[in-house]
């Protein structure tokens, strides 16, 4: 039965994958969630007929919990994992609609505020990827996914002028880099490490902008619509997830696609 843990499911793009996975009763799927009790007595309730479903206390930022955590889906699993999905992350509100100049205004709240996305982001998914790297090592799959961000995209920040979620950015492409590392390491063990943006997609993060704010990422969603003129707006967790899932069943190690950044797409084409 093929395995899969996937971090960050109490809701979002986190709880759609548990929710398409488990629909395969041949897969075991294992979410990491930092509040066991609430998303545990919300499985029954979505998923009333699903016994494949294991949801797991862990926090990425606690190093502890990991390791308890892996040693759970040890024991269910008999030593291994076939899949990691590396869906946990951190957003920042407060650098949600300055650019970093206006940012570097509050000297004190941006190195805060970067530090905790480093640590959530990039340090906390670094801890989780080398403690259960023993679980992939024994499994079939062997393939360790990071879901990251298109904002992270190089190319893409001067080309359309992104000067929002600065901070956010930086930490996400600190996440690629450390993928690329990871599978410098271990792709000749033939484990896939990649990172995956799901594309735009709808989670209510600007559902709370002042008007003016609000202008701002207009002008960030007209930019959007120019470089990608099919471009309709954000996307469903559903359909996001699907893409997704398409591109990690499609990729591996002899293909070429360790430690690759690429899109819901499987290429870099970002939205």
């Amino acid at each position: 039965m093929p395995s899969y843990l996937i971090t960050g499911t109490s809701r979002g793009i986190g709880w759609e994958f548990v929710n398409q996975l488990s629909s395969d009763p041949g897969n075991i799927v294992f979410g990491l969630v930092r509040n066991k009790s609430t998303v545990e007595a919300q499985v029954p309730e979505e998923w009333s007929e699903r016994t494949n479903v294991h949801i797991l206390q862990g926090d990425i930022t606690d190093y502890s919990s990991l390791q308890s955590a892996a040693a759970e889906v040890a024991g269910i699993t008999g030593g291994g994992l076939d899949y990691l999905i590396g869906n946990a992350g951190a957003v920042a509100h407060f650098d949600a609609y300055d650019p970093i100049g206006v940012l570097g205004e509050q000297p004190e709240a941006l190195e805060r505020e970067l530090m905790h996305l480093l640590r959530v982001n990039v340090v906390g998914n670094i801890h989780l990827f080398n403690l259960f790297v023993p679980l992939i090592r024994q499994g079939e799959g062997k393939k360790v996914i990071a879901i990251t961000s298109g904002q992270a995209a190089l190319d893409m920040i001067p080309r359309l002028s992104i000067e929002l979620s600065a901070l956010y950015a930086i930490s996400k492409a600190g996440l690629n880099t450390a993928v690329a590392k990871f599978s410098a390491q271990y792709d000749k063990e033939g484990i896939l490490f990649m990172s995956i943006c799901p594309g735009l997609v709808n989670t209510g993060r600007y559902n709370e902008a002042s008007p003016e704010q609000a202008e701002r990422v207009k002008v960030m969603m007209k930019s959007f619509a120019e470089y990608a003129p099919d471009f309709k707006g954000p996307s469903t967790t559903e359909a996001s997830v699907k893409d997704i899932l398409s591109v990690i069943n499609k990729a591996s190690v002899s293909n070429g696609d360790g430690g690759s950044f690429v899109s819901h797409y499987g290429n870099h084409q970002w939205l």
